[in-house]
C-alpha cells in the first residue's frame, strides 16, 4: 500500500473496472430480460402462465431502472479511490445495531477520525442488496471462515464523509457515507 492514491493500484483499477462492467452490462441485460420474458409471455398468452412470468417480470423491470444508480455507484466509487489511498485496518471494531443512526439490523464498522486519532466514527452498512455480503461477516468476530475474510478490512477515504471499504485484494468495494448531522446544517447556516 505505498500508492498515494488508490487508483494508483493495479489491483484496484482491475477491480473496478470489473465493478463497472458489471454495471454497464446490467444495464444492457436486464431490460432484454424484461423484453424478451414480455415477449416470450405474449407469444404463450395462457392465463395460467401468467403467475409464472410475473414476479420475474417486476423484478427486471426493477433491475432494469435500478441499473444506472449502479453505474452512477461506480464513478462515485472511482472518485474516492482517485482522491485518497488505501489504509489497511486489522480486525476493525465492528458490530450488529447498538450504534448511533444503527436500527437493529444495521452493521457498522468503527474507524478512526483523521482530526482527532484517539477517537472514532462509526460508518453504517443499512440494510441494502449491495451491502448484503458486507452484512454476513461483519459484527459477528472473527472466528468462522466466512468472517474471517473481513479480519483484514481496506479503507479509502475519510470516514467523516464517505469512504470505499475492500476486502483485501482489493475486491468487494461497498461506499459507506455519513449522513449530514443536524448540527452540522445548524452550523453552516450560522453567520
Amino acid at each position: 500500500m505505498h500508492h498515494s492514491a488508490a487508483w494508483d493500484d493495479p489491483a484496484t483499477r482491475r477491480a473496478w473496472a470489473k465493478l463497472v462492467t458489471c454495471a454497464f452490462l446490467g444495464q444492457a441485460l436486464w431490460p432484454a430480460a424484461w423484453l424478451g420474458l414480455l415477449a416470450w409471455y405474449v407469444v404463450m398468452s395462457i392465463s395460467w402462465t401468467l403467475w409464472l412470468f410475473f414476479v420475474p417480470l417486476l423484478y427486471t423491470f426493477y433491475r432494469a431502472f435500478l441499473q444506472p444508480a449502479y453505474i452512477a455507484w461506480a464513478f462515485h466509487t472511482r472518485r474516492l479511490l482517485r482522491a485518497y489511498p488505501w489504509r489497511v485496518f486489522e480486525e476493525p471494531e465492528s458490530g450488529i445495531g447498538d450504534a448511533p443512526g444503527a436500527t437493529a439490523g444495521d452493521v457498522w464498522l468503527r474507524f478512526p477520525d483523521p482530526e482527532h486519532p484517539a477517537e472514532t466514527l462509526v460508518m453504517i452498512l443499512h440494510a441494502h442488496v449491495r451491502s448484503r455480503w458486507w452484512r454476513r461477516r461483519l459484527g459477528r468476530g472473527y472466528t468462522t471462515e466466512k468472517t474471517a475474510q473481513v479480519r483484514q478490512v481496506w479503507c479509502a477515504g475519510d470516514p467523516r464523509f464517505a469512504a470505499v471499504i475492500a476486502a483485501p485484494g482489493p475486491r468487494r468495494f461497498h461506499v459507506l457515507r455519513q449522513p449530514p448531522s443536524k448540527e452540522q446544517g445548524v452550523a453552516d447556516a450560522l453567520p
